[in-house]
């Protein structure tokens, strides 16, 4: 049986939480299939990648085993080319973590809390995201976003294809 699930130490809260493929010099599109990346995968990748840190290191900022850091790192890496294949844009939200710094480093960003944020659990919020609507990609009917209900996992009622958060 596994242990407990524990919160992952994150070192910083990114500035850009959306990123949306473009073709050529076409503007954004509206029907973008989306990959949710949460915010200790980004965490993880900025340790390993950004900063260069060796994987033992990596694991002890952010207070997982060895192992549990791979995993994190393994499905970061894996969203995010996905995400460049597909040409899926990446949405960064969510996850079990809790930000802390090291005693020596500079702050990284503003204290501002952008809107939405820290929706994990054990934040204050319930881990549903923010309100807004599904959108359908194929006929454009919109609908509320449904609280706990991933846009995703909804169908059309028009023309049955997937929704999608806009």
């Amino acid at each position: 049986m596994p242990g407990r699930k524990r919160c992952r130490c994150v070192g910083f809260q990114p500035h850009f939480l959306y990123f949306e493929p473009r073709k050529g010099d076409a503007m954004s599109r509206t029907d973008v299939w989306e990959s949710i990346l949460k915010v200790e995968e980004l965490e993880s990748i900025r340790l390993k990648d950004y900063l260069r840190l060796s994987q033992e290191e990596a694991a002890e900022r952010m207070g997982v085993s060895q192992p549990t850091f791979h995993r994190i790192l393994s499905e970061a890496r894996r969203k995010i080319a996905e995400a460049f294949i597909e040409g899926k844009a990446i949405r960064v939200e969510g996850g079990d973590y809790v930000v802390m710094r090291a005693k020596d480093e500079a702050p990284e960003v503003p204290p501002r809390v952008p809107p939405g944020w820290m929706r994990g659990r054990n934040r204050g919020g319930r881990g549903l995201g923010p309100g807004g609507e599904c959108r359908c990609p194929q006929c454009g009917y919109t609908t509320p976003h449904q609280a706990g209900v991933p846009c995703y996992q909804q169908t059309c009622p028009k023309c049955g294809s997937t929704m999608v958060r806009p």
